[in-house]
């Protein structure tokens, strides 16, 4: 009943004459923005949308504290910061029918949030730039979208702020084309909470480093406190998943070995001694290099 109704309301927005509720950036209209402009990068999923209207997340507990400061970054407030969300505005026929219908219910719940927060006067990205495997029925531009991608951090020293299951770039090649990889270990849930622990751990670097974060809910603020402090910062979110996909040319969510990984001896044994040595600060974790 309830993807009927979506399918419902989702053909009535999509009547001739009606206005999209936001103005989005084509795939590779945002990765030109990046690659052309120097911009950094705040990408808002599903999770951060429903994040706002107060529910909890699997990986981070709600608080009217990250609801409020959420819907204010979407606002998009600086020019240089571009703010992404899922480009499903001016319809979801790209995607493949499970994902098209996960949109449409998206939609469905959360359009007035949107409508609401969202900044009328800016065209935002579209943050299927850090998803653009799975869910794309015609893939065919994916291999491009990557490129663009390792073009951005092209010869740049990058650090990158993640999990402790994350391992971005580890057993691919992603971050090759970076001139160097420093790491901020951060917890895997509920990093919020150490959050002005790491952004001084963050701080702690040059502004000649682009920061790539990849720590859910927790990166819209950093990337909007490092933006403010001068660096470039590039949320990337589940890029390096998306790209392990795209490098098995698996067509499902298959799990990623990598993933289960975790502390000092696990990684070793994985052979993930670079990793380890890339390593410049592990926060709320419980274990060292």
């Amino acid at each position: 009943m309830k993807d009927r109704i979506a399918d419902i309301v989702y053909l009535w927005y999509r009547l001739p004459g009606r206005k999209p509720t936001v103005k989005v950036y084509g795939m590779d209209e945002t990765l030109d923005e990046l690659l052309h402009t120097g911009k950094s990068l705040v990408r808002f999923g599903d999770g951060e949308i429903v994040m706002m209207k107060g529910k909890s997340l699997k990986l981070q507990q709600a608080s009217p504290e990250l609801a409020e400061g959420l819907k204010r970054i979407l606002g998009y407030e600086h020019d240089n910061l571009m703010v992404t969300v899922q480009g499903i505005f001016d319809g979801v026929e790209m995607y493949h029918k499970k994902s098209r219908q996960f949109w449409k219910d998206h939609l469905l719940f959360c359009r007035k949030i949107y409508k609401r927060y969202c900044n009328s006067g800016k065209v935002y990205g579209d943050t299927a730039v850090t998803r653009c495997w799975y869910a794309f029925d015609d893939k065919s531009g994916c291999g491009r979208w990557f490129g663009k991608f390792r073009e951005v951090w092209k010869d740049k020293q990058v650090v990158v702020v993640e999990g402790t299951r994350s391992h971005n770039g580890v057993g691919n090649d992603l971050l090759d084309t970076a001139a160097g990889v420093e790491r901020i270990i951060c917890p895997p849930k509920d990093a919020y909470d150490f959050y002005q622990e790491i952004l001084d751990e963050c701080r702690k670097f040059p502004k000649d480093r682009m920061f790539l974060l990849s720590l859910g809910v927790t990166a819209k603020f950093l990337a909007e406190d490092l933006y403010r402090d001068g660096y470039r910062v590039i949320d990337i979110g589940n890029l390096d998943m998306e790209y392990e996909w795209f490098l098995q040319g698996t067509y499902e969510k298959a799990p990623v070995k990598k993933h289960g990984i975790t502390g000092v001896e696990e990684n070793r044994k994985a052979g993930y001694a670079e990793y380890l040595e890339q390593i410049k600060a592990n926060i709320g974790n419980g274990w060292t290099c």
